[in-house]
């Protein structure tokens, strides 16, 4: 007899699994249809159903991949804390640890990020998915300046947001280099540090 029908959305969520699995592997340029299938169990034809050629298929990996990695959730317990410092601080540790976490997911958005050098496609999905990821963190921003406008004197809501992002982006660099002797927490501390004890740029001129 033969075995229960899957519904679409499913046997495609079941594809981009095992791209993903096959990518995290083997790497994007090792993606193959054919890996791709294997690993999901179904026919190479199936995969072409749903996703047509393999260039369809890594952009819906990598619509997948951003959909988990750039999207900034503040919990209810972070939003309760009184100081704005405070909620940005807990706000960048709990993103450093969750994309240190994740190595994998990690390694392959930079696998994209070097596609997106000869691929405008990709390199438009990457450029509007950390913008918008960078933008979710100007309202933090602009509650620690407003906060704080001596410590911050001259820095933008943006430039506080950037500044954020690069902090957590530059913790999944160097938690991917040398993850046995990385610490979240090391990290962080010398992150605060630096915005802490350093005072408001000097005037040139």
């Amino acid at each position: 007899m033969p075995g229960k029908r899957v519904p679409e959305p499913e046997r495609r969520e079941q594809i981009l699994a095992a791209t993903y699995d096959v990518a995290a592997e083997h790497g994007l340029w090792e993606t193959t249809i054919l890996r791709v299938s294997a690993a999901a169990n179904v026919s190479p034809g199936l995969v072409m159903f749903h996703f047509e050629t393999r260039r369809q298929l890594l952009l819906a990996l990598l619509d997948h991949l951003l959909a988990q990695t750039t999207v900034l959730l503040v919990d209810p317990e972070v939003s309760a804390l009184p100081s704005p410092s405070d909620r940005l601080i807990a706000v960048l540790r709990r993103e450093m640890s969750r994309l240190t976490s994740e190595p994998m997911r990690i390694r392959l958005t930079f696998d994209f990020w070097m596609a997106g050098v000869r691929d405008a496609a990709i390199r438009e999905k990457l450029r509007t998915e950390f913008a918008r990821y960078r933008a979710s963190f100007r309202p933090l921003a602009a509650d620690v300046l407003r906060a704080e406008p001596e410590r911050f004197a001259g820095v933008t809501p943006d430039g506080l947001a950037g500044v954020s992002v690069s902090i957590i982006k530059g913790c999944a660099v160097q938690s991917m280099i040398d993850a046995e002797h990385f610490d979240v927490e090391d990290h962080l501390a010398a992150a605060v540090g630096l915005m802490q004890h350093l005072g408001p740029a000097p005037t040139v001129g």
